[in-house]
C-alpha cells in the first residue's frame, strides 16, 4: 500500500502543519445589541451570554474585547415602540441614540472598526425592512429613506454600512448618496444573499423587530435558490458594494462557496442568532460539546470561503485563543 493517509493525521504537529483552514481573531466580526438609556446590561433569554447594552457599558465591553484581540462590531439597535412610524424617521434623526452611540465609539476607541445596520425594519411601525403600503412592501420608496440613513450613519462616524434589506437597486442609490456627501472611504458591506430563513428568530427577539404582518419572503432569497444569489452578487458588484455577504451561513456553505468562486470581492458570512442558539441549547443539555461545535462551525464556513464572519461566538472564541 503507497499511499496511506493516515501518516498525515498521526499527530497533532503534523495535523496543524498541513491545515487547509485557519481561523483568525481579525476574521471575525462581533454583532453588539444596544438599547437607549444608562447602566443597562439585559440577557437575551434565547441567546444565552449575549446582552443589550447602554453606551455607558457597552463601552466597557469593547475595551474587554479589544483587549482580547477582537477589533471589529457590527451594532444593532433595539428601538422603543414610541420611536417607530411608518417612514422609519428616527433612523437619521439628530437625535438617535443608535447614531449618538456609533460617534461616541468611533471618539474612544478611533481604531475600531464598526459596522452597522441600515433597514428600516428597527424602525418601522410596521416591523418590515421596506416601506409597507397597502400590504406590499414598495421597493422604491424605501431607497431614499434607506440612503437617508446610511448617511447619517457614515456622519456619525461608521465605517462599514451593512444594508440589510434586500431591496432592489439599494447598493447603488447608497454609494450615490454617500458619494454626494463626501463619504468616499465610507465601505458597503451589502447583504448580497439574505435568505427567508427560520434561523432569525432570537435576533427578532433581541430588537422586537418581527414584521407586523405577514412576512418578509418577497424580499428576502428562497431558501431553494442558489443561482439567484450569483444574480444578487453581481449587482451588488456593479453597485458599488465592497463585500458580499451570505445569510445565515451555516445552512448556506454552498452559497458562500459559490459566492467565493464568481467574485473577487471579499465573501463575509453572518453565523446567525438561531445558528447560536441551538448550539447553546444542545450543549446546555449535554449533547454537544460547546466548544468543539462551536469551532467546527466556524472552521466550516470559513472552509467554505468566507473571508469574514459575523458571529457571536467571537469573545467565546478570542478567549480559547487568548
Amino acid at each position: 500500500m503507497l499511499q496511506r493517509p493516515r501518516r498525515n493525521r498521526k499527530s497533532k504537529a503534523i495535523r496543524d502543519l498541513i491545515a487547509e483552514t485557519s481561523l483568525q481573531k481579525n476574521d471575525l466580526i462581533y454583532p453588539l445589541f444596544l438599547v437607549n438609556g444608562g447602566n443597562i446590561k439585559t440577557e437575551i433569554e434565547s441567546m444565552p451570554n449575549c446582552f443589550r447594552w447602554s453606551i455607558d457599558l457597552l463601552l466597557h465591553e469593547i475595551e474587554d474585547c479589544l483587549k482580547l484581540g477582537i477589533n471589529n462590531f457590527a451594532l444593532f439597535p433595539a428601538v422603543e415602540d414610541n420611536l417607530k412610524d411608518k417612514e422609519a424617521t428616527y433612523s437619521y434623526h439628530q437625535d438617535n441614540f443608535y447614531l449618538h452611540a456609533i460617534n461616541t465609539i468611533k471618539n474612544k476607541f478611533p481604531n475600531v472598526t464598526l459596522m452597522s445596520d441600515v433597514a428600516m425594519d428597527p424602525y418601522s411601525s410596521d416591523g418590515h425592512d421596506g416601506y409597507v403600503e397597502n400590504g406590499e412592501i414598495i421597493n422604491d420608496k424605501t431607497l431614499p429613506i434607506l440612503a437617508k440613513m446610511a448617511v447619517a450613519q457614515a456622519q456619525a462616524g461608521i465605517d462599514i454600512i451593512g444594508p440589510s434589506d434586500m431591496m432592489d437597486g439599494r447598493i447603488g442609490v447608497i454609494r450615490e448618496a454617500l458619494d454626494h456627501h463626501g463619504f468616499t472611504n465610507t465601505s458597503i458591506m451589502s447583504y448580497t444573499a439574505k435568505y427567508a430563513s427560520s434561523f432569525y428568530g432570537p435576533f427578532r427577539d433581541a430588537l422586537d423587530s418581527a414584521p407586523k404582518s405577514g412576512d418578509k419572503k418577497t424580499y428576502q432569497m428562497d431558501p431553494r435558490n442558489k443561482k439567484e444569489a450569483l444574480i444578487e452578487a453581481e449587482l451588488d458588484e456593479f453597485e458599488g458594494a465592497d463585500f458580499l455577504m451570505v445569510k445565515p451561513a451555516l445552512s448556506y456553505l454552498d452559497v458562500i462557496h459559490c459566492l467565493k468562486e464568481h467574485t473577487d470581492l471579499p465573501i463575509s458570512a453572518y453565523n446567525v442568532s438561531g445558528e447560536y442558539a441551538m448550539i447553546h441549547a444542545a450543549a446546555q443539555n449535554g449533547w454537544l460539546d460547546y466548544e468543539k461545535t462551536y469551532m467546527e462551525v466556524l472552521t466550516s464556513i470559513k472552509r467554505a470561503g468566507a473571508d469574514i464572519i459575523l458571529t457571536y461566538f467571537a469573545k467565546d472564541f478570542a478567549k480559547l485563543k487568548t
